[in-house]
Order: C-alpha cells, then sequence, then structure tokens
C-alpha cells in the first residue's frame, strides 16, 4: 500500500473520529441545556410559589444565601381589615360559594395593595394583614397605606355589586391603620415561613380595627398616622377610647376621603 493511500486513511479515520466527537458534544450540550432549561424552570415556579408569601428581594436573599434575610427594627405602616358580621355570612352559604366569594375579595384587596406598595403578609380567616415600608423604607408609607385603605372601599363597592346581581349578600369591611417601630423579617418554620412583621404597632393596628366595629367609620388610623398625611385626606377625628394592652386611651380619625 503507497504512502499516499495510508496518508488518505488515516485523514478519513482521524475525520471520523472527529464527527463522533463533535457529535457526541452537541449531544452533551443539549442535554446540558435541557438540564439548565429545567433547573431554571423549577427556580422559576419556586420563586413565583414562595413570591405569594414574600416581596421579590427578600426571596432573592433566601435563594442565594440559602436561609432566610436577617431580621431588622423599621418603621412601618400596619393595616389590618376584617369583613364585618362574616360569621353569619358562612353560616348561610354553601361552602363552595362562600370559599369562592372569600377568594374572589382577597384577590381583589391584595391586588390593591400591591398597587400601593404594600405587602399582604397574612390572611387571618377572613381577614388580612398588609405592610408598607417593611421591605426598604418608604417616607410615603402612611400616605400609600390610606389610599390603599379608600382604593379596597372603591374595589369592594364594585365586587358587592357583582355580589348582589349574583343573589348573594353584600361585604363589609372594616380597616384599622397604624404606624411605629416592628421588627421584620422572615419568621415561620422549615415547613412554612412568612415574611411579616411582629411587635406592639401590630397589635394596636389589629385593636384599631376592631374599633370600626363600635365608631362611625369604616377606615380608622391612630394619630401616628395622622401627622403623616398629606393634609388633602378628609378625617373626622373621634372620641378617644380604652383598648387592651394599651395604657393611655387611643384616639382614632375616621378617614372620610381624599381631596383631588
Amino acid at each position: 500500500m503507497t504512502s499516499p493511500t495510508l496518508i488518505a486513511i488515516a485523514a478519513g479515520l482521524a475525520v471520523v473520529v472527529l464527527a463522533g466527537a463533535l457529535i457526541r458534544a452537541g449531544l452533551e450540550r443539549r442535554r446540558l441545556r435541557r438540564r439548565l432549561d429545567g433547573a431554571a424552570a423549577e427556580l422559576q415556579r419556586l420563586q413565583t410559589s414562595f413570591g405569594r408569601f414574600a416581596p421579590n428581594p427578600v426571596i432573592e436573599g433566601i435563594l442565594a444565601r440559602g436561609t432566610p434575610s436577617d431580621a431588622q427594627r423599621r418603621e412601618v405602616t400596619v393595616l389590618f381589615a376584617d369583613l364585618v358580621g362574616f360569621t353569619a355570612l358562612s353560616e348561610a352559604l354553601d361552602p363552595e360559594v362562600l370559599v369562592t366569594v372569600l377568594n374572589d375579595y382577597f384577590g381583589r384587596m391584595s391586588r390593591v395593595i400591591g398597587e400601593h406598595s404594600g405587602h399582604v403578609a397574612k390572611f387571618i380567616g377572613d381577614g388580612l394583614m398588609a405592610v408598607f415600608g417593611a421591605f426598604d423604607p418608604n417616607p410615603w408609607q402612611a400616605n400609600d397605606s390610606v389610599h390603599a385603605a379608600l382604593a379596597m372601599q372603591q374595589a369592594l363597592a364594585g365586587y358587592n355589586a357583582e355580589l348582589t346581581g349574583r343573589g348573594l349578600p353584600v361585604l363589609q369591611v372594616g380597616i384599622g391603620i397604624h404606624c411605629g417601630s416592628a421588627i421584620a423579617g422572615v419568621i415561620g418554620s422549615a415547613e412554612l415561613l412568612e415574611f411579616t412583621v411582629v411587635g406592639s404597632t401590630v397589635n394596636l393596628a389589629a385593636r384599631v380595627e376592631r374599633l370600626t366595629r363600635e365608631l362611625d367609620g369604616n377606615v380608622l388610623i391612630t394619630e401616628s398616622v395622622r401627622t403623616l398625611l398629606d393634609p388633602r385626606f378628609i378625617l373626622d377625628p373621634l372620641a378617644p377610647q380604652r383598648v387592651r394592652g394599651v395604657a393611655e386611651a387611643v384616639t382614632t380619625y375616621a378617614v372620610r376621603g381624599f381631596r383631588e
């Protein structure tokens, strides 16, 4: 066999080997791409799911470090909203209808709160707790929270019109707002974590919401909120009330609207 023939055979074998290597490399790249795409989709799914419980910056910190973000003391505004007379309503409706009504209500309220820079920290039965300024400092958090409360009332009026058209009872909500210092962070167990705030500020906001059953106002705020508000909010001062856990009587204001 001549030397040129051997050279040609060797070159052909080299081409075959190179082609096989390129094919294997291409297959491996496709396998890696599928795995990366799958991992990215799973990460997106987890982030979307956890996004129901915490703001995106908190989620990103947890994903990056593998541990919950450090808790911090912050100046926050806390909003509690609770449906009035919902116990009687729950006994009058079929369970499936009740759950649908409640889920639609929560969905609408959550969207309104998010549109005003708030975060729904938790749902409590037929009530919810939202926080403003809990993750990033927000000098307008008091205004945001009260605008959110008025928008919630407006959204509820629209929803009640739909409920009436379906032959269902209308809903009424009481809202209480208070601002002050609180601990903000990711709290819970390995099975369930949530981004929330804790402290006396939270407790007083809940107490103020309960006062909507006794006083003339569906949206009540405390003096600490009033001092930070835009003067265009229309407020009615109400008689000071004793509330559990607070030594002095608490002055509240009923929010009637906003002068555009």
